[in-house]
């Protein structure tokens, strides 16, 4: 049979809406939108100054999201080289060169397949970015190889 299960990781920001951080099906697992919220509800990469004036860097914003993909990716007994296709949407294409040079840190022509599209907005106004994604497991999880036994 194969595995199907959801995945919710403990000590990321909670899914705003009833959804997992991920879902293993087979040896496909689908990423839920994943954006640089913590879970303290903050967003990495959004700073107010003294006077309340709003700073976002989709710099930062970009490697916190790839990174809480790396975490959520981890749960399911994937690496980042796993990932086979990547949806990244960006409320402003302004952000692209930004969003493109943290991009080519963690991944080359190698990479996953991806596909980059502007939003009208994302669900809270400071977020500039969220990637949508999909990896392949190539091996067993530890899940796995107890069930088997």
């Amino acid at each position: 049979m194969t595995e199907r299960r959801s995945i919710l990781v403990a000590g990321k920001a909670a899914p705003r809406g009833r959804f997992p951080h991920a879902r293993v099906a087979g040896d496909l697992v689908f990423v839920s939108g994943t954006s640089s919220r913590r879970p303290d509800h903050t967003i990495a990469g959004a700073d107010a100054d003294e006077f309340g004036a709003t700073r976002l860097d989709i710099a930062v914003q970009t490697r916190a999201v790839i990174e809480n993909l790396r975490e959520i990716l981890a749960e399911a007994g994937c690496r980042l080289e796993d990932l086979v296709q990547a949806t990244s949407y960006l409320v402003d294409m302004n952000d692209f060169a930004g969003y493109n040079a943290v991009w080519a840190e963690y991944f080359d022509e190698s990479g996953p397949a991806r596909t980059t599209v502007a939003v009208h907005a994302l669900p809270h106004p400071h977020l500039r970015i969220e990637i949508q994604a999909i990896a392949r497991r190539t091996e067993p999880t530890a899940i796995e190889l107890q069930e088997e036994k």
